[in-house]
């Protein structure tokens, strides 16, 4: 038997936002719930996190230097490594790329006064999600940036995932 409670927020600065309270008989969370545009779409329109769930909060993620001390590539080579080492964090902390529910990217263009590489960093994203392997998409929100914390860094990732409390 499920439980479930919800408000609807609006007007507010979380409008339209649910909060649901759902738990299963034997106490373990509910699945989160991900609703996405079309079949196809690279992010999730809204996610859902049913109560029970922790929350692992990644930092900005940028690439790593070369041994030069430069960070070298274009933008699909850095959001390849910078995709990696999200990975490497989350499996730290007991999660995968499938638990992640909200993404912030931050771009700079390879040029000064250009445009960021878009197309690069999607090349990179849809090899860990949208996948066949990992189908689960995040929220995600990719801004330009005219600068990031060093110079040559491309790309700057946030994630949140969301895992079981008991997990």
């Amino acid at each position: 038997m499920k439980r479930l409670a919800g408000i609807c927020l609006t007007n507010v600065a979380l409008g339209g936002c649910v909060i649901a309270d759902v738990t299963t008989r034997d106490g373990t969370p509910a699945a989160i719930h991900r609703q996405y545009a079309s079949p196809t779409a690279f992010y999730s329109k809204t996610i859902v996190i049913p109560p029970g769930y922790a929350t692992i909060r990644l930092p900005g993620i940028i690439p790593d230097a070369l041994p030069s001390g430069d960070f070298g590539g274009d933008t699909e080579t850095q959001a390849e490594n910078v995709f990696a080492k999200i990975a490497a964090l989350l499996k730290e902390a007991s999660a995968n790329e499938g638990d992640v529910v909200a993404m912030t990217v931050y771009l700079a263009a390879p040029t000064p006064g250009g445009n960021m590489d878009f197309d690069g960093m999607m090349r990179a994203y849809g090899r860990h999600y949208g996948s066949d392997a990992q189908p689960n998409r995040p929220v995600r929100s990719t801004v330009q940036v005219a600068g990031l914390v060093r110079p040559g860094v491309l790309v700057e990732i946030e994630v949140t995932a969301a895992v079981p409390a008991n997990h």
